[in-house]
């Protein structure tokens, strides 16, 4: 992700085109990721969805190879995103489907995505220091491959496919601080559509090497390794109300931080390690959240419902405004349109999330 917007400005498309073609792929998760959850809910069938999914993931993003003009790129992101928006919530629910009643023990395992992607945002940053950008295509190819060798190697696990209580379902949703939580991860999300899309556009408008913006995303997953670690300890033992109303100030204070201070080197490593809280300490929160509240035959779609709106229809909002303000008012301006989203959940957090929890 830290290099996709770089490889579309290089095809020499505008701030709009890229932040369409980013916000694309996350857009579909908004319906996509729900119908996948019924289908997985309804069938029991979780890694097999997972492991066709992941294959044709990969096929249909190999006609990038091929095709550099907007309107295509679309058409083939949009395929892509149908089939790659089903594997994240279903391998965290089949995650917290093994580790049982040891589901805070849930980052344990999630620290290695977040090790991988700092592995390969520094090595990366090495190579296309030294090599055309274009070859992050082959990359991300061989990247969606193994996804899908290593998912073969998961056990299923076994779960009732006997769906006859849907009016539950609703139930669930339509409560007052289920709505509030689903709103508060629709506005952090849509906060991070500027950082995901533009962040190493801004920092190469800065004058920042390709070898640095890979050491400043580096250094946010690395601040997001180190509270995995143990943040399922602190999960048991704190309040989860409070811990999503400190995420979200910390946020606040992360894009402000980065629009105000990006030629200040100092500052702008502490704005990355605040990634720690705006997505680690978030997103470990509210999956236990989710996983509180859906359970048994309805985690499928609460998982699917979670991803749809937070990184299916808040980041790709978030994404496709940015792309539109990024050239009209200016990039500091976006990354405080960032700051008052995320400045927005601090509130409806504060009101709405039940204060027992």
């Amino acid at each position: 992700m830290p290099y996709w917007s770089l490889y579309l400005k290089s095809l020499g498309m505008d701030a709009e085109a890229i932040g369409i073609l980013s916000a694309i792929v996350v857009v579909t998760k908004i319906f996509s990721s729900f119908i996948w959850g019924w289908v997985v809910d309804h069938t029991g069938k979780r890694i097999q969805i997972i492991r066709y999914t992941s294959l044709f993931s990969m096929l249909s993003f190999c006609f990038v190879l091929f095709y550099n003009d907007f309107w295509t790129l679309f058409i083939i992101l949009f395929i892509f995103s149908i089939f790659w928006s089903a594997a994240l919530p279903q391998i965290e629910a089949v995650t917290l489907s093994h580790l049982g009643d040891e589901s805070n023990s849930y980052t344990v395992v999630r620290i290695w995505g977040s090790i991988s992607f700092i592995i390969a945002v520094l090595a990366l940053g090495q190579f296309f220091d030294q090599n055309p950008i274009k070859f992050l295509l082959p990359i991300l190819i061989g990247s969606m491959c193994l996804v899908w060798i290593h998912s073969l190697f998961i056990p299923e696990i076994s779960s009732s496919n006997d769906i006859n209580n849907d009016a539950s379902f609703k139930s669930i949703i339509f409560k007052r601080h289920v709505i509030a939580l689903l709103i508060v991860c629709f506005l952090v999300q849509a906060s991070h559509g500027p950082y995901y899309t533009f962040f190493s556009i801004y920092l190469e408008e800065h004058k920042y090497s390709n070898s640095f913006i890979g050491t400043a995303w580096a250094l946010g997953v690395l601040a997001e390794v180190i509270i995995y670690v143990f943040i399922h300890r602190v999960i048991s033992k704190y309040n989860l109300r409070l811990l999503m109303i400190s995420t979200l100030i910390l946020t606040t204070i992360r894009w402000l931080l980065i629009a105000w201070f990006v030629d200040n080197v100092f500052i702008l490593l502490i704005a990355q390690s605040l990634h720690a809280a705006s997505f680690g300490v978030y997103h470990a929160v509210a999956i236990q959240y989710i996983h509180k509240e859906f359970k048994d035959q309805h985690q499928g779609r609460g998982q699917a419902l979670y991803s749809s709106i937070s990184f299916g229809a808040g980041l790709a909002l978030g994404s496709l405004i940015s792309g539109y303000l990024w050239d009209s008012i200016g990039s500091m301006q976006t990354f405080l349109f960032a700051a008052l989203l995320s400045a927005f959940g601090v509130v409806i957090a504060w009101m709405g999330l039940q204060k027992n929890n």
